[in-house]
């Protein structure tokens, strides 16, 4: 059989792995795929850099419509990120009749629902294992593995730029400020970490986790999301004092009124295994009716781990090209005509345990005025204990049973209106994730 032609757009750090991983593990590959696949055309901005890469063998070019167009390339490889040229090339791709593989999360997240109902009218595929959490193959276990499941909920560390923050402040105690500056020196953030560390690249992730657990469109804009700039050292000692651990994670749930689409840090029992996931590792929890809570656990971004599921990608694609689009793996797990317009819930009608840190002058009276708001809105407390805070003040840490996010929010404005409340209150959920 001859072998499969794919244009390749960008060569960075994932577009230069997937070349070597092509290259290296060329003869694997085309046993598993039942054909070579074999880079033709590469299109970057610096031809020289690609050509020191790639050799004389392939056609490298700063125009990528010569590659888009070119009608012997069957899948296009889109590896620019961002979501505006990268949108149009997609599209672009589509509309000339080729498959697409992308690991490009914030363009799907934001455009995902116009670009896989272009590519179902085509009869082309679009595939995204690289996407999400990198290496680990959480996009296939979902839309293919767990097929035969309602699934419930499911809770990711889905960026290894917070897990190695949060690993740091807790392991090392430092800041916040300390370990962000370790994580840039180190390579795992960016200078500008804004995406990072206010939670907006997991959700981009979750985003599309939720549609293939769910059957549901891509809606990020209906993401409730939370970063960790705002985290202090207490917060983190103090859980550890009650038997947690503080993680960033994006949680979806089913409920019988909705969906739940949330990213923020979440206290995690220690005795969790999402709770043991350290530095810049990756893992999600999926729960299914069937099958119970399954991990998957690697490393969720870098090179080569991201290029593996890219290659991982273009092997399927090589396996289903010739078959009937009607007989293929549907893009998000449900045949289009049955994908459900379920509601997103706003975040005030997520349910969840609290942690509830209020610093106070240290008086009489005072638990119990915040004991009672508390009860008039509906919360229970399950457990709490003061930290003195210097010689007048101190902190109330309180963790809830089960309540509405709205019920919290209306406790806390009355909590900070009371005159000896000292700054604002810290306000975490917790997550039991059985």
């Amino acid at each position: 059989m001859s072998s499969i032609k794919v244009g390749l757009l960008g060569l960075g750090v994932v577009g230069g792995g997937t070349w070597k991983v092509l290259t290296q593990n060329a003869e694997e590959i085309a046993r598993r795929a039942g054909r070579s696949i074999e880079v033709t055309a590469v299109a970057v901005r610096d031809v020289a850099k690609a050509k020191r890469l790639v050799g004389d063998s392939v056609r490298v070019t700063d125009d990528a419509m010569q590659v888009l167009r070119d009608p012997d390339i069957d899948i296009i490889v889109e590896l620019i990120g961002g979501d505006t040229l990268a949108r149009t090339w997609i599209m672009e791709a589509i509309a000339q009749g080729k498959h697409v593989v992308t690991a490009n999360k914030a363009l799907l997240a934001k455009h995902g629902n116009e670009i896989f109902a272009a590519a179902h009218a085509k009869g082309v595929m679009v595939t995204f294992e690289a996407a999400v959490a990198g290496g680990i193959p959480i996009v296939k276990a979902i839309r293919e593995g767990l097929t035969a499941n309602r699934i419930q909920w499911l809770a990711g560390i889905i960026n290894g730029t917070t897990n190695f923050i949060l690993s740091e402040m807790r392991m090392r105690g430092l800041s916040f400020e300390q370990a962000l500056a370790d994580a840039q020196r180190l390579g795992y953030a960016e200078t500008d970490p804004t995406f990072d560390i206010e939670g907006v690249d997991a959700a981009h992730k979750l985003t599309l986790l939720a549609s293939l657990a769910f059957g549901i469109p891509v809606q990020f804009d209906k993401a409730h999301i939370e970063g960790i700039s705002t985290l202090a050292q207490d917060d983190i000692t103090h859980a550890e004092r009650l038997g947690y651990r503080i993680k960033l994670l994006g949680i979806t749930r089913r409920r019988e009124d909705g969906i739940e689409l949330r990213v923020h840090p979440t206290l995690v029992p220690v005795d969790c295994l999402l709770a043991n996931v350290e530095g810049a590792m990756n893992a999600v929890l999926v729960s299914g009716d069937m099958v119970g809570p399954t991990l998957y656990y690697g490393q969720g971004a870098g090179e080569l781990p991201t290029a593996s599921a890219v290659v991982a990608d273009l092997v399927d694609v090589a396996r289903l090209e010739a078959a009937d689009p009607e007989h293929r793996v549907p893009h998000l797990a449900f045949q289009p005509d049955a994908m459900q317009d379920t509601v997103v819930l706003p975040v005030q009608e997520v349910r969840s345990s609290y942690y509830l840190r209020v610093r106070v002058q240290d008086r009489p009276g005072v638990l119990a005025d915040i004991a009672r708001i508390l009860s008039d809105s509906g919360i229970s407390i399950g457990s709490m204990f003061q930290q003195p805070h210097g010689d007048t003040e101190a902190d109330i840490i309180f963790l809830s049973h089960e309540a509405r996010e709205g019920a919290v929010d209306d406790a806390m404005a009355r909590i900070r209106a009371l005159p000896f409340v000292q700054c604002d209150l810290t306000r975490l959920r917790v997550e039991s994730l059985t």
